[in-house]
């Protein structure tokens, strides 16, 4: 498990430098020798910026973004060579806020689509963000005709593919959606396995980010039986950060799957004060207990995550899609 020296930062105001105790400064050493990953955490309150800043990214590196859109999940991965990845694109109530958004973090292309499953909080900006940037590879779980639902928010994104023209790539496990052998960087999926669930969560696109010695796992809405699939395929789950699966939900992120998994952060994307208890206390308490890193949406707002292939850092505090979030407005 990679292990994690913290520094607390404001971005407001500057900090005089901390001193850190023995134990860091080993564990500093040891990222320099190929080890441990050290991890920084930088927060700043929610007030300090109306739109996303660029300052805090290195081009250099993968960054990950955990999009802040409510009770709902999206991730905007950007690559060194420039290609964008988006997985998921919030709820109705952010499809007008996100296509900016992205634009503002200088976004005017996205080369591969995800859609993990077709429920709302994870479609509901897709429609928009298809008809504003410019699109390559759109790629979604193949369905069975009992679990196609009719919604007018997934017959409005297949309209915004109709019309751009889009080919869908039908997810199944194994497939490399991206590569970048001399980056040593690769998105492959996991998931969806075949199943014959009415529960569209299960449905859910499952993908791995490996970012040279570092890697990245996204869950979707996948509960405890595709957890369970997964272990059963001997799939490699390892994994140094942890998206969630179904929101910190109970449904999912089981004991022997974390154990699996054995990530050293973990991100839960949630709505402020949200309606359905969630992260549960189970999952928030499992975690803990392993003594991973908890990363909230509802909490901390927006969240990136730097990769260089050896450490991965985290900045917290980054502004929220959803507007008008605290009420300020």
């Amino acid at each position: 498990m990679a292990r994690y020296v913290k520094k607390y930062s404001s971005q407001r105001k500057p900090k005089k430098p901390r001193f850190y105790p023995l134990w860091a400064l080993f564990a500093a050493a040891a990222v320099a020798i190929g080890g441990w990953a050290v991890q920084y955490f930088q927060d700043r309150p929610a007030d300090q910026a109306d739109a996303p800043s660029t300052s805090l990214a290195d081009e250099n590196q993968t960054r990950v973004y955990f999009l802040d859109v409510g009770q709902g999940d999206s991730e905007l991965i950007r690559l060194p060579d420039g290609v964008n990845i988006l997985i998921d694109a919030g709820t109705n109530a952010t499809e007008d806020e996100l296509p900016e958004y992205l634009k503002d973090l200088g976004v005017s292309r996205i080369d591969v689509l995800i859609a993990t499953h077709p429920h709302e909080d994870h479609i509901g900006g897709m429609d928009t963000v298809i008809r504003s940037l410019e699109i390559g590879k759109v790629c979604m779980p193949d369905l069975s005709a009992d679990a196609t639902p009719t919604t007018k928010t997934y017959e409005s994104v297949l309209d915004a593919i109709a019309e751009k023209g889009l080919k869908v790539t039908r997810a199944t496990p194994g497939a490399v959606l991206y590569e970048n052998e001399t980056a040593d960087i690769r998105l492959t999926l996991l998931a969806p396995l075949e199943n014959d669930d009415d529960n569209l969560n299960n449905y859910s696109v499952v993908a791995k980010l490996t970012c040279g010695n570092r890697s990245f796992l996204f869950t979707g809405d996948a509960e405890k039986e595709v957890e369970d699939a997964l272990l059963a395929s001997g799939a490699d789950l390892s994994a140094d950060v942890l998206k969630c699966g179904h929101h910190g939900s109970k449904t999912s992120t089981s004991a022997d799957f974390l154990a699996a998994v054995h990530p050293g952060a973990a991100v839960i994307s949630c709505g402020l004060d949200n309606d359905y208890g969630h992260p549960s206390d189970p999952v928030v308490k499992r975690l803990n207990k392993a003594g991973i890193s908890i990363y909230r949406t509802d909490q901390q707002d927006t969240l990136l995550a730097q990769c260089d292939g050896d450490a991965i850092a985290f900045t917290t505090g980054l502004p929220s899609v959803l507007p008008d979030k605290y009420g300020q407005g």
